[in-house]
């Protein structure tokens, strides 16, 4: 008996070279006045070798969890939902592809005329899904049916200089597992992106250990929580752990310190 089998991503992917999908590209940012639209493409692209590929666009709500994943959830389900603004032209909305075959998609984002809320940041998700699932086996060489699901995430914003935010909350350090935990909180009106760095320093004989950097995406009022490994085998001693979150230019960082003794 076949199985079936749905393999989602946001980028672009192939199973076994058999079938495979790209969509590029995997994010878009719309920025428009009430009632004024705007439109953008999407490539999607059949990298499959030899399947035909049925494909078909829907759209949904998504949303981050406290570690940073994707949840996701149906269209228009969320406050900050854009789905009902978002148009694609009928010719887009079931297509094929040949091997090799690529198609541009028109997406069209249209804010209402009278704003129904106050927020200043909207997002949604754009699906490019296979209908025809092909023949494939498993690592244990079973038959299986597969098909692909791509997500596109699109995000809107009005033309205003909203600005961005981030705050820290907490910040510990755990000996039992060697990891540096930090908790912060975009407290701005818009998404926010960027990137975390870190030393640590042992005050007494003033050798210094680097973090790895770590890249982060949050959403208005997310609170963000995760773990920076730290590789170095640490003597015993006081230490000083300095992090920075930088989420734009000089003007736009976060920083931290921490006391803590490894015994």
């Amino acid at each position: 008996m076949n199985k079936s089998l749905l393999i989602f991503t946001f980028l672009i992917l192939q199973a076994n070279a058999q079938t495979g999908i790209s969509v590029s590209p995997p994010r878009i940012y719309f920025d428009s006045q009430s009632g004024i639209s705007n439109t953008q493409l999407i490539s999607v692209t059949n990298v499959s070798a030899k399947n035909t590929l049925d494909l078909a666009v829907s759209l949904g709500d998504w949303e981050y969890d406290e570690k940073g994943e994707n949840q996701m959830s149906s269209a228009n389900t969320l406050a900050n939902s854009c789905a009902s603004w978002i148009s694609i032209k009928n010719s887009d909305n079931y297509f094929t592809l040949k091997p090799g075959e690529k198609k541009e998609l028109e997406i069209t984002v249209t804010p209402p005329k009278v704003a129904t809320d106050t927020l200043a940041a909207h997002t949604a998700v754009l699906y490019v899904s296979q209908m025809n699932p092909v023949d494939d086996v498993d690592n244990k060489g079973a038959s299986i049916k597969v098909s692909i699901r791509s997500g596109i995430k699109i995000f809107h914003s009005y033309p205003e200089n909203f600005i961005r935010k981030v705050e820290i909350e907490d910040l510990k350090y755990d000996q039992t597992v060697n990891l540096i935990n930090l908790k912060f909180r975009n407290q701005s009106k818009l998404w926010v992106d960027g990137k975390i760095s870190g030393e640590i320093l042992n005050t007494q004989t003033g050798k210094k250990s680097v973090l790895d950097n770590v890249v982060f995406y949050t959403l208005p009022g997310n609170l963000r929580a995760l773990s920076l490994p730290v590789k170095d085998i640490l003597e015993k001693g006081p230490y000083n752990a300095s992090i920075i979150i930088d989420y734009g230019d000089a003007a736009q960082l976060e920083m931290a310190e921490l006391n803590f003794n490894y015994e």
